[in-house]
């Protein structure tokens, strides 16, 4: 009798492979290399060139004493990107073993010393962190949509957050905020403001301030 083979160790994305592009930037140009694997969605070019113009806006176009963390990492479209504009530090953290593998390969091409990856859980991470004081300026969280990741990482994002930096969340919809917030039973954003917020085709992406900071 024939031995079935055994399952792929991921879920497969149907389509021809992809990959993303540093926008600007030391690297700017450079192709990211994204997994064959569903759910594995980075950020498109044309939202991390709007969302990176606002940045870039609110830190003056300095990043020499940014430092990021990049949860849920995925291609690190969005770390290797800060990291292209010179953040003096970036942590990226996954889960998925060939994922961080990749990430792995293109720190080594780039020769991006200030880059950490670490393959862990991405909410594990963000506790022991937080444990120990760590602060970030700028985290990112785009998470597997349909998930409660957003509403379980921004209250550890409020622990891990310099005073005025800034959280990137990206979702399959747009985040409520104010009154919104208790009517849509996300007691999670009450503690967060929008600074600009945006929408690509599916993509909605929003860039948070914690509320009474300057």
């Amino acid at each position: 009798m024939q031995k079935k083979s055994s399952k792929p160790a991921y879920p497969r994305r149907p389509g021809p492979p992809q990959q993303v592009r540093i926008i600007g930037g030391a690297w700017k140009r450079t192709p990211l290399p994204v997994l064959d694997a569903l759910g594995l969605r980075p950020t498109p070019d044309r939202v991390r060139e709007t969302v990176f113009n606002w940045i870039n806006h609110l830190f003056d176009n300095r990043w020499d004493h940014v430092t990021c963390l990049d949860l849920f990492a995925g291609s690190g479209a969005l770390g290797f990107e800060a990291a292209s504009r010179g953040a003096r530090a970036v942590t990226m953290v996954d889960a998925f073993t060939p994922a961080v593998r990749q990430l792995e390969l293109v720190k080594d091409k780039l020769k991006a010393d200030q880059v950490q990856v670490v393959r862990a859980d991405a909410l594990a991470v963000a506790r022991d962190l937080a444990r120990r004081g760590q602060h970030f300026h700028l985290i990112f969280l785009d998470p597997p949509y349909q998930q409660d990741f957003l509403g379980q990482a921004l209250p550890l994002c409020a622990e891990l957050l310099e005073e005025g930096g800034f959280v990137y969340a990206e979702s399959g919809a747009e985040l409520p905020f104010g009154k919104d917030v208790e009517e849509a039973g996300a007691p999670w954003l009450a503690d967060w403001e929008p600074v600009r917020m945006d929408k690509a085709g599916m993509v909605y992406f929003h860039l948070l301030k914690l509320k009474n900071v300057k």
